[in-house]
């Protein structure tokens, strides 16, 4: 295989860590080369986040050299060919190259090999399937490179036969046309996502999960859902995902809040927003992709009622951000303006400030602790259990229907009056 292009130097690729790893892996006169999402992104420009190594070696032969080079090396996936080499903070992720002998479903009886295009046709994408040396000569044997500079994200090979052998793929062709594609997009891929989306069920919930959240990073997701939607792939796993058009406006809204109110692009808020509002919608979805107790429970109080809106006065939205926190309050605020400019409402200058005014709430309140214990209400005679629970949460609502404005002093005296009552029945 001769090198088709030339990256120019990348700090990823000349830092001191990589050439250590690089020199011990063609120490015996082997040849390694970056392979995958780091070459990918260099020649787009984009930041390299993850650095894969292929090479012809054995996995056991790997460690090896990365012991002698004094590299730790942990064996990740041995058994499949991969080694990770550690160097400080940075991990390497080295794989042997491998080719196909039979396969069924996700899983393949592979052997190894040093045919560097065998190994490339087992990969998803030609713009997955791109190889760069050390030097920067850049190997592509499935005109990756080509693609990549079309935007357009096409399978290795036969695209059914590509998913059939792990039907993940079809779920990352459309992350990956969300991330690196523009329209329209390849025909034939699309075809056969659209044949095969009958058997994403049979998917865990976790890589359905995971694949999903990747998707709704992407810059502009609402496009490429209502893409699934149209051609019946959503249905299959997600239909709950009715509100594509709140997604989209809560993407155009995220572009416009200030970054010190909304820090960063969240996609367990962004499917709360696609999802049709409901607490069972979200709970089913939760349960369904397998979230962790955090996430489902993130998920469901992004759902439901009540939701911050300029129409709450002061002392309202302080008692809304009481109650859901600062956290749940700005993302359920979000969510809501982003049903308002769903429904028709515009996004000039006036309006955005209205809503910037909401956000801000939850920034610059902070809430006060209410300032009794249950302990108080034992100390004046009410007996332990449940019925200290039922008082304290009584006192409480009065004190926030007081705007929280009565102290620790004021409060004793309202809870003196309630305990004699409870006391005394």
């Amino acid at each position: 295989m001769q090198p088709s292009d030339r990256l120019d130097p990348q700090p990823w690729m000349t830092a001191p860590e990589t050439a250590a790893v690089m020199a011990a892996l063609s120490a015996a006169g082997g040849e390694a080369r970056f392979v995958g999402g780091c070459v990918r992104d260099a020649l787009l420009g984009r930041k390299v986040r993850d650095i894969d190594i292929a090479t012809h070696e054995p996995p056991e032969r790997v460690m090896n050299l990365l012991a002698r080079a004094g590299i730790k090396a942990i064996p990740t996936g041995i058994k499949h060919g991969t080694v990770t080499a550690v160097i400080g903070v940075r991990h390497f992720e080295i794989t042997t190259l491998r080719r196909d002998v039979e396969t069924y479903g996700r899983h393949a009886k592979v052997e190894y090999t040093d045919d560097w295009q065998a190994d490339a046709a087992r990969r998803d994408f030609t713009m997955n399937a791109l190889f760069c040396g050390a030097d920067g000569a850049v190997y592509d044997p499935f005109g990756g490179a080509v693609d990549l500079r079309a935007r357009r994200v096409r399978f290795v090979g036969d695209p059914e036969a590509r998913i059939r052998e792990d039907v993940l793929r079809l779920l990352r062709f459309f992350r990956f046309h969300a991330h690196y594609g523009t329209p329209p997009p390849d025909a034939v891929a699309l075809a056969a996502c659209r044949s095969l989306a009958p058997l994403l069920p049979t998917l865990s919930g976790e890589r359905i999960c995971a694949e999903t959240l990747k998707l709704l990073n992407a810059p502009q997701p609402a496009d490429v859902i209502d893409l699934m939607r149209e051609t019946g792939v959503l249905a299959h796993f997600l239909p709950e995902a009715t509100r594509i058009d709140r997604l989209r406006a809560l993407v155009a809204i995220e572009g416009s809040a200030p970054r010190d109110l909304m820090p960063r692009t969240d996609p367990l808020r962004r499917l709360a927003a696609l999802l049709d509002g409901s607490e069972a919608g979200a709970l089913a979805v939760a349960t369904r992709l397998r979230f962790s107790n955090a996430e489902r429970d993130r998920l469901i109080g992004l759902a439901g009622d009540p939701e911050p809106a300029p129409a709450l006065d002061e002392p309202a939205r302080r008692r809304l951000i009481y109650r859901l926190g600062p956290v749940r309050y700005r993302d359920r605020a979000l969510i809501a303006w982003a049903a308002a400019v769903a429904g028709g409402l515009t996004m000039d200058s006036q309006v955005t400030e209205v809503w910037i005014a909401v956000l801000k709430s939850a920034a610059e309140w902070a809430a006060p602790r209410f300032p009794l214990k249950g302990r108080d209400a034992v100390k004046l005679g009410v007996p332990p259990g449940p019925s200290v629970g039922r008082l304290m949460a009584t006192l409480e609502d009065w004190w926030i229907a007081g705007d929280f404005q009565a102290d620790r002093e004021a409060c004793l005296t309202e809870l003196k009056q309630r305990a004699g009552t409870v006391a005394g029945a």
